[in-house]
């Protein structure tokens, strides 16, 4: 039986993979759970499948746990250091990386530091610094297992290929909301519009970043260090139906590419049960019901987030985390309503336009660059309101 933590349990991510578990429990055990402030649902999940270990973000929350759970020896903590005692507790064989932003980067080091094997839901954790997880990765030799329903597509189109029978790794994206939007009318855009994905129910920073298309720009950086390619073998693709996952060409032109519905259980227990493959009863994708397969280019004017992705990419080091941290920033100020929908790409530009790249950037410098970018980013705000 393996051990399973999960950090961001309340979360689409982490409430997909405990109804995986709960449908598998002959083969997991949950150690530990971490959330942020949705208590009530956090309390459920404790009391449904008795880890030793949960967290939530304030001390209050843990109080008020403490006492509701104080009858079953479960451990409870708060803040950054119990997401670091979640994700490095000694029973814990594999974790479920699903943070949502750049909080998730320092307790998944953590645990690949304490040897742990990580199934990454958390892309922001690599597209801030990819070369240092990878380092820790490789000092530990553990694994890192792609959870991200495109990352998880390309993952099962290479398994047995050569690496250098890969010509190009193909992202495949809805185009969200605004696909046929004109431009002229993206000023007016509602927070509930953007929040109004055509395929996939998800969190709301991940579904303003799909209707910016900056989801796919930080996705392109994840692959380019899950599957160490260089920029310019990593192409972005627009279709429609979600279908079709992701893709890989090979040097002979033929393309192989991973299809099903647009459920995230299935690269959840892909990723959790690798290198098995297990039944589930989730519905198969009916292809006779499948009238039209649309595949469409990006259009850059209309979704600038994603050029700025790909120019972050493109400069490498520092710029990465720099992207992630303006773009968190100006999302969640947009959430608010205190910005126009175009005004998260003018901040994420304003500030990558201001920093001065560290091409080898290690820890703290990287720590450094996020809260650089975050401090400019708020400055940037009364340009863009």
């Amino acid at each position: 039986m393996k051990t399973l933590s999960i950090l961001g349990s309340t979360g689409s991510i982490g409430v997909n993979t405990l109804d995986v578990v709960r449908r598998l429990r002959d083969r997991f055990r949950v150690v530990g759970l971490a959330a942020g402030r949705n208590v009530d649902l956090l309390r459920e999940q404790a009391l449904e499948f008795r880890p030793q270990i949960i967290s939530v973000a304030d001390d209050s929350n843990a109080t008020e746990l403490r006492k509701d759970l104080r009858h079953t020896g479960i451990e409870v903590m708060s803040g950054q250091n119990g997401l670091i005692e979640v994700a490095t507790h000694p029973e814990t064989q594999l974790l479920l990386s699903a943070l949502v932003g750049a909080q998730g980067f320092i307790p998944t080091l953590r645990a690949i530091s304490a040897g742990k094997d990580v199934a990454l839901a958390n892309k922001e954790t690599l597209v801030v610094a990819g070369p240092i997880i990878y380092r820790e990765v490789a000092r530990r030799n553990t694994n890192l297992l792609p959870v991200d329903s495109e990352h998880s597509a390309i993952w099962q189109c290479l398994q047995g290929a050569k690496k250098e029978t890969v010509r190009k790794l193909i992202l495949t994206a809805s185009g969200g909301p605004f696909l046929n939007r004109d431009l002229a009318g993206f000023d007016s855009i509602t927070v509930d519009q953007a929040l109004a994905h055509p395929n996939w129910r998800m969190g709301k920073k991940i579904t303003i970043d799909s209707a910016t298309l900056m989801n796919k720009g930080l996705e392109m950086i994840e692959a380019h260090y899950l599957f160490d390619e260089p920029a310019e073998k990593l192409d972005v693709i627009i279709h429609p139906q979600s279908v079709i996952h992701s893709m890989v060409e090979f040097v002979d032109r033929s393309v192989i590419a991973q299809l099903g519905i647009s459920d995230m259980r299935m690269p959840i227990q892909h990723a959790l049960t690798y290198p098995e493959r297990l039944e589930n009863d989730l519905p198969s994708i009916n292809l006779t019901q499948i009238r039209n397969l649309e595949f469409h280019e990006p259009d850059l004017k209309k979704f600038p987030c994603l050029r700025l992705a790909q120019d972050a990419l493109r400069i490498g080091g520092s710029m990465t985390a720099v992207l992630n941290a303006a773009n968190e920033v100006a999302v969640e100020n947009f959430l608010a309503e205190k910005i126009p929908f175009t005004g998260i790409h003018r901040i994420v530009e304003a500030v990558m336009g201001r920093h001065q790249t560290i091409e080898d950037p290690g820890l703290e410098d990287v720590l450094e660059a996020d809260r650089w970018a975050r401090e400019f980013a708020e400055h940037a705000l009364s340009t863009v309101a």
